[in-house]
């Protein structure tokens, strides 16, 4: 709501200096009809009438240039050229940026940025067809798309079916033939095989995911959860809970800034039926985003959920 005041502020600003704008285009017009008027010292009658007819003809000026704009000169977006997008309006960066994308069918770059736009507005329909773009666009010219590209493709893909999809898995694999290292690819085909009961496969893939993955990485503790899920499925070791448990928390001594690891180890110690260690956790988790709205209201909706103080 904010935003939107003080977008019909600055509307309502830029109106008031096109009025200024036309009032002393209109007076100049007057200026130059009155003066040579009162040289020519015309009857004292038609000389008290004549400036008022330029006057007047000069607000009608005023007036029509006013109708015209305002009819034709679309005002919205003479204010929206002068003053651009909001840089706080995400949403609008990435409208204005998909405007301007038809008519730069060879921007790699632009392509990417929009696609990676879209996937963070979570809109992975939109998302799978811009770097779709901007993988054509750069096999075009350079015969060949950068891993990283063509990872984030693949992700658009899988998110947008719901799955990794055979072409998704095609596109990774792709990623992966010219960087092996290529994390998320990595994880993805890893994804695949588990889901076609490749399991070992999967297994291998992922801890191998893991041994290279910083600690901090913010998906690393939900790969670690997929993991042990996936030896129990295996027939191997059963996984410890409380060694889970334990090893989630000291993590997030070292990594306080992960949401979903709080989110996690509230709820790990409420299934186990510990409830003082689950609320010291809440408590500890709203200090850590004491100014971040939208992770107090995950906290706070967790809290409910399980009965929390």
């Amino acid at each position: 709501m904010a935003a939107r005041s003080r977008s019909w502020y600055a509307f309502a600003t830029m109106i008031v200096v096109l009025i200024l704008i036309f009032g002393l285009v209109a007076l100049a017009a007057a200026a130059f009809v009155v003066l040579p008027v009162l040289r020519a010292r015309a009857g004292a009658e038609e000389e008290k009438r004549l400036p008022w007819i330029a006057i007047g003809g000069g607000l009608a000026t005023m007036a029509a240039g006013l109708g015209i704009y305002a009819a034709l000169g679309q005002p919205a977006i003479a204010l929206s050229t002068l003053t651009g997008p909001s840089t706080t309006d995400y949403q609008s960066l990435i409208t204005t940026l998909a405007r301007r994308m038809p008519n730069r069918p060879g921007d790699v770059d632009g392509w990417a940025l929009l696609g990676r736009g879209y996937m963070t507005l979570g809109n992975s329909v939109q998302a799978e067809k811009a770097l779709a773009r901007a993988v054509q666009a750069a096999k075009a010219e350079n015969g060949a798309a950068p891993p990283q590209l063509l990872s984030s493709y693949g992700e658009a893909m899988a998110e947008s079916a719901g799955q990794v999809t055979k072409e998704a898995e095609a596109v990774f694999r792709e990623a992966l033939s010219e960087d092996p290292r290529d994390l998320m690819s990595r994880y993805y085909v890893g994804l695949a095989m588990a889901t076609r009961g490749e399991k070992e496969g999967a297994l291998q893939l992922w801890e191998q995911v893991l041994a290279d993955s910083p600690p901090d990485t913010p998906w690393r503790g939900a790969l670690i959860d997929q993991v042990a899920a996936l030896r129990a499925q295996s027939g191997g070791a059963a996984p410890n809970p409380m060694a889970m448990v334990q090893q989630l928390a000291s993590r997030l001594e070292t990594n306080p800034n992960d949401l979903e690891g709080w989110l996690r180890l509230i709820r790990a110690y409420s299934v186990l039926g510990d409830k003082p260690k689950a609320t010291a956790a809440l408590t500890k988790a709203r200090d850590v985003f004491a100014n971040q709205a939208p992770a107090q209201a995950a906290l706070a909706k967790e809290a409910q959920e399980l009965a929390l103080n």
